[in-house]
């Protein structure tokens, strides 16, 4: 078996899995959908930007690729692959992605995003 360790996006597994209706220009996500919560394989052109927004549960996330530019309430950082963040429920937030980035969120609500209607 060959190992592939760069990839263009995530693997066919994850991208025929039902994909997110996201009204934010350049941003692609695949529901991974639990009782409780959901998980999204976000995938986000450079440019590309969230508006601030808030929840009322939690987000936790981790960078799978990329650079990003994250506002968690008053705190600014960039993060980049390897890196963890978490934005707790009623927290303002928005994204600047710096690069073509890939991200895993979990939502700790089950019905954050729905399924795209073709």
């Amino acid at each position: 078996m060959e190992v592939v360790k760069t990839r263009e996006g995530f693997p066919k597994p994850i991208r025929d899995l039902p994909e997110a209706d996201i009204q934010f220009k350049g941003v692609k996500g695949w529901i991974a959908q639990g009782e409780s919560h959901q998980i999204i394989f976000f995938e986000m052109e450079p440019r590309g930007q969230v508006p601030e927004h808030r929840h009322e549960y939690a987000q936790w996330g981790l960078v799978v690729e990329g650079r990003m530019e994250l506002i968690i309430g008053d705190e600014t950082n960039v993060y980049e692959k390897g890196d963890e963040y978490l934005i707790p429920a009623h927290t303002e937030h928005s994204a600047r992605f710096l690069s073509r980035v890939r991200v895993l969120d979990f939502f700790g609500e089950k019905a954050r995003y729905r399924h795209k209607t073709r």
